[in-house]
């Protein structure tokens, strides 16, 4: 398959006048570290569809002003399962939302019902935390087909590129990083035209119960008990999978969500016999989860 480049149009971000309030990331409630969730999973489409309703009924009152996420100050008992003196969370820079299109709306206000995010895909991306070494292949920016497809087992990469031709995305932009414990993460975010098409892709690549179609380097991947459903963010709804026990030579967790017209895919490898840390994974998930939402 030929290298085939996502570029999209150049587009004017002058600074918005005014920008939305401070948001607790962490507000979810304390879950236990590593016990599975034993409540029965609702289906994926009456997840998205509750999601969906309860963004309605709050879109009127999330509306305001400030920038500033604050998140690396917040205290360690704010996250779910994470309130140790010790945890492992890895040190993110502050995060603020990025300007939008003079005129153009938040992907999940009152006045955007198609749910489209307008600010510049890249500036989407979660920045790496303190220490990490960038990945050359994913520095941060516009990516082509090509390159998400590596995402996949090789065997599996035709049928994903035939789904990406069938619906087409926008935009993909990707950041990776590799941390000094060795772990190995991964940020894609796929935009499409609506999203119908980014829900679909989900389906199509039967993300659910499993993780789907299989990512590079794994083996038998199971979902994620340790993660709930209630660490979602409003207008976002993640599929979170980690490998079981006996892995290969490297130990994934990886997670998907659908926000909007946006698909994000977050993957944390970790190679040897040591398992991928479950804690800076959760929290590289739950603060790209909060740039999209």
């Amino acid at each position: 398959m030929s290298e085939q480049t996502v570029t999209p149009g150049a587009t004017g971000m002058p600074a918005m006048p005014e920008a939305p309030p401070s948001v607790n990331v962490f507000a979810p409630p304390v879950l236990p570290p590593d016990v599975p969730d034993a409540s029965p999973k609702p289906p994926r489409r009456v997840l998205r569809a509750v999601a969906r309703w309860t963004a309605a009924a709050l879109a009127f009152g999330v509306l305001g002003t400030g920038t500033a996420f604050g998140i690396a100050s917040l205290e360690r008992t704010d996250v779910p399962g994470l309130a140790t003196e010790d945890d492992g969370r890895w040190d993110y820079p502050e995060l603020s939302l990025p300007a939008l299109p003079a005129g153009s709306p938040r992907p999940f206000g009152a006045g955007n019902p198609a749910e489209i995010h307008h600010a510049d895909l890249r500036d989407l991306l979660l920045p790496a935390p303190a220490g990490a070494v960038p990945d050359k292949k994913l520095p941060g920016g516009w990516i082509s087909t090509e390159t998400f497809l590596d995402a996949y087992r090789q065997q599996d990469r035709q049928s994903v590129a035939q789904l990406l031709r069938d619906a087409p995305p926008r935009h993909i932009a990707a950041r990776g990083w590799t941390m000094p414990d060795g772990t190995v993460s991964r940020i894609y975010l796929v935009r499409f035209n609506s999203t119908a098409f980014a829900s679909g892709m989900i389906d199509d690549l039967n993300v659910g119960s499993s993780a789907g179609t299989p990512l590079d380097r794994t083996d038998t991947t199971e979902i994620d008990g340790s993660w709930s459903s209630q660490n979602d963010f409003e207008n976002t709804s993640s599929f979170v999978f980690a490998e079981q026990a006996p892995f290969g030579a490297e130990h994934v967790r990886q997670a998907y969500t659908l926000a909007g017209d946006t698909m994000a895919l977050i993957v944390h490898e970790r190679s040897g016999k040591r398992e991928a840390d479950r804690v800076p994974f959760q929290q590289t998930l739950i603060l790209q989860n909060q740039l999209l939402a």
